[in-house]
């Protein structure tokens, strides 16, 4: 497995950070909610050579993860740029030891490295897959169906989505909404690849359910149970003949190796933001292709600058299955980046320009802007 050349120290003249709401194209509804309009955080780093961009995937409200907008706003505000600030000579690759200090907030710092990344690269003229180790030049693309008002309208939704040419279906379930739905879509479709995602919906007293999805030869079932129950998700895997996938629970790359230890998953689920940053996700990549264990590249709904890099980290060799990375039109009726990732013959491309690939639509940036603060030394 290579390892990452690193990349050069730039010094850090000013962190901004921007609240954004974006409005989805569509509702998306999972177990734990149903958002209308995407809130984020961008965040840009400010050097003498240039600018480099991030962003934070934390929702509105602690209901996927503990991490919310708000609380990530504070912390980057109140502590994590003003100690990147302090540094002046940044490494990427140290941004995340450099923030050793304040517990947790794994979302905030990983938006916060993704932008140190993106200024150091751009200086450089280097891209982000190429830093990384991509050997793809495209990945396959998965799009994730949140649950609609009944079967018949999940498959009039899926039939959309393979007419457009996405290679892999992922639909949400929650109690009482999951034999039916997967049952539906599996008469519709036949053999389409075809994965379930619980967002953590059950407990292991729901075992005999979701046994029930075993005959309907699944990719994986994702996250069935809470995100500690790592012993209770060993148990319930040796119930079910379908392939146990974790997601919130894996937010390290110590994590990843307690689950595989346990038994806890066959395949993992791997998205930056949740663990911490890119370097993080690569650690874990590079542990799951040891112990040949497959894993793939989820999703938070992103803006054109997150979907850009989760494209180059998919583009590694051990992401052997299709992961979120869909078309920005999927949840987007405008991307704040120039070149919005696109679907051509159900792959989306890795962008090969320094840095992470795109370049930013300033006037869709200030549109969807709603809150906005320059941090400096």
């Amino acid at each position: 497995m290579p390892s990452i050349r690193p990349a050069a120290p730039v010094t850090l003249d000013a962190v901004e950070l921007r609240v954004l709401h974006m409005p989805l194209v569509s509702p998306f509804t999972t177990s734990f909610g149903t958002e209308t309009v995407r809130e984020v955080i961008i965040v840009t780093a400010e050097t003498p050579d240039g600018r480099g961009w991030g962003e934070v995937v934390t929702q509105s409200e602690p209901s996927y993860s503990s991490e919310y907008t708000q609380g990530a706003w504070d912390v980057l505000t109140r502590f994590l740029a003003p100690a990147l600030l302090g540094r002046r000579i940044v490494a990427p690759e140290e941004v995340t030891g450099a923030l050793h200090r304040i517990v947790g907030h794994r979302m905030a710092k990983a938006g916060l490295e993704l932008a140190v990344l993106d200024a150091a690269l751009r200086a450089e003229g280097r891209s982000f897959g190429s830093y990384l180790g991509a050997e793809k030049s495209r990945v396959p693309s998965g799009v994730s169906v949140g649950i609609q008002s009944d079967p018949a309208a999940l498959v009039d939704t899926v039939g959309g989505y393979l007419d457009e040419g996405y290679v892999r279906i992922k639909i949400k379930i929650k109690p009482g909404r999951d034999i039916d739905d997967t049952a539906a879509v599996r008469a519709a479709f036949g053999s389409i690849p075809l994965q379930v995602d619980a967002n953590s919906a059950y407990t292991l007293q729901d075992a005999d359910t979701l046994a029930e999805l075993d005959r309907f030869e699944l990719l994986l079932i994702e996250q069935p149970l809470q995100e500690d129950d790592l012993v209770d998700h060993a148990t319930l895997a040796k119930r079910l003949t379908t392939p146990v996938c974790l997601d919130e629970s894996i937010v390290s790359d110590k994590a990843a190796a307690d689950a595989l230890a346990l038994g806890s998953a066959a395949i993992l689920n791997i998205k930056a933001g949740r663990v911490g940053g890119y370097l993080e996700a690569v650690a874990i990549h590079d542990r799951a292709l040891a112990a040949g264990v497959p894993v793939w590249c989820g999703g938070m709904l992103e803006t054109g600058i997150g979907r850009a890099a989760n494209a180059a980290l998919a583009a590694l060799p051990g992401f052997t299955l299709p992961g979120d990375i869909s078309a920005s039109a999927r949840f987007y009726d405008r991307d704040i980046v120039t070149e919005p990732a696109v679907l051509d013959d159900g792959y989306v491309r890795v962008p090969t320009g320094p840095g992470v690939g795109v370049e930013i639509d300033t006037a869709a940036l200030e549109r969807f802007t709603v809150r906005r603060e320059r941090i400096t030394r």
